[in-house]
């Protein structure tokens, strides 16, 4: 068992540099998509096909889609990390396939697109923003701006850094690509609407499961990565974390606030709906492209902190 542990922390520092280092290269984006988009596809197939019938059936058949697209992918992942683990180096090339699951690098760069696209003009940040968040943006002032570049960081941090890597850490490959498979059909049928509130029922229950403990971790990794503001990080997310609609987002993005003394959530429109967030920390409201670059930064030390936590732990059982 500490031998599995073990292998599996070491895959996941190994995914985490190479996906630091170069990202899913593009020229492989453009050839064959992102499994991302793979698993998306499957998913949007098994809603056309089972998403039908009376309204009480829906849920059961929900339950039963998200087996028929976590099987498959527990079973291809578990076999392609056998056969590669066999090889000499296989490693390398099971490291290099895990870190597509991954998003340090993107993340970094959506984001400070925002910053930049922001300082040019407001128009350019609506449209940068827009790029990462699902809110309406044409109404965005530079501050809404700054507070949805700035909590689509926090949450995506947990979603696509912490909450994969710890999977991977504790299940390998397999535990990743579930990971991602679920969070996947949260983002396309998690959706409390007419056609998703029961078949997308069980994604969503599940979702806030699995993201329970990389949520907590994340937000504290952002209040060691606030350094000397450490206590008031720590002491927003205890407070405020509980207050958002999500079980599990309020963490990172509270966190975040309270790293950067500032003030996040607040109201927002999905669609033309309006939706009344609740706010984050007590700081500052006129947010601005210095504070994307600001919240970027802690963001690149609460990465740092979570190299360095996986280091320590596969130390811990190398020797």
């Amino acid at each position: 068992m500490a031998a599995a542990i073990r292998d599996a922390l070491g895959l996941t520092l190994l995914a985490l540099a190479l996906e630091a280092a170069f990202g899913y290269p593009q020229p492989l984006f453009e050839r064959i998509g992102h499994p991302a988009a793979w698993l998306g596809a499957a998913i949007d197939a098994l809603d056309r096909a089972l998403n039908r019938g009376p309204k009480e059936q829906r849920r059961g058949r929900g339950f039963v889609a998200l087996v028929l697209l976590l099987l498959p992918c527990w079973a291809l992942a578990g076999a392609l990390q056998g056969a590669l683990s066999s090889l000499p180096f296989g490693v390398l090339p099971l490291a290099m396939v895990s870190s597509s699951l991954l998003a340090q690098r993107s993340l970094h760069a959506h984001v400070e697109a925002v910053a930049r696209a922001l300082e040019r003009s407001l128009e350019d940040g609506r449209a940068a923003v827009g790029r990462i968040v699902g809110r309406d943006v044409a109404a965005l002032d530079e501050a809404g701006v700054a507070r949805a570049a700035i909590e689509s960081l926090a949450e995506n941090f947990s979603d696509g850094v912490v909450a994969p890597a710890f999977w991977m850490a504790l299940l390998g490959f397999p535990g990743a690509l579930a990971y991602k498979a679920i969070n996947t059909a949260d983002s396309m049928i998690g959706h409390r609407n007419e056609r998703h509130e029961d078949f997308g029922f069980a994604a969503a229950k599940l979702d806030d499961l699995v993201n329970l403990p990389p949520s907590r971790l994340s937000a504290l990794l952002i209040a060691l990565a606030a350094g000397g503001a450490f206590g008031r990080a720590f002491a927003c997310m205890a407070r405020d974390a509980a207050k958002h609609a999500s079980p599990n987002a309020g963490w990172p993005e509270a966190a975040m606030a309270g790293a950067l003394g500032a003030r996040l959530g607040g109201p927002r429109s999905y669609a033309g709906a309006a939706f009344e967030g609740v706010w984050l920390g007590d700081g500052r409201e006129d947010l601005g492209p210095a504070d994307i670059d600001r919240a970027l930064r802690v963001f690149r030390r609460a990465d740092d902190a979570l190299w360095a936590l996986t280091a320590a732990l596969w130390a811990a059982l190398a020797f």
